[in-house]
């Protein structure tokens, strides 16, 4: 079985409410993503809780993609 990432997203800044999600590959610092159409960049990544089973859950700071 492949590796689950529950993430949690938060957004700087308060303008947009992040969200959870889950995907099949573990972001880091420096990727980007896009959420309500909306690109962000990926700043930190933190466990919240150790690996259980499959599933790892993430939190995530995200910042505005300027431009």
């Amino acid at each position: 079985m492949a590796k689950v990432y529950k993430v949690s997203y938060v957004v700087l800044g308060g303008k947009h409410p992040g969200g959870i999600t889950n995907t099949d590959s573990e972001p880091k610092a420096g990727d980007q993503v896009t959420l309500d159409k909306i690109r962000y960049t990926v700043i930190e990544v933190i466990p919240l809780v150790p690996p259980r089973g499959d599933f790892n859950y993430l939190h995530v700071t995200l910042k505005p993609v300027e431009g």
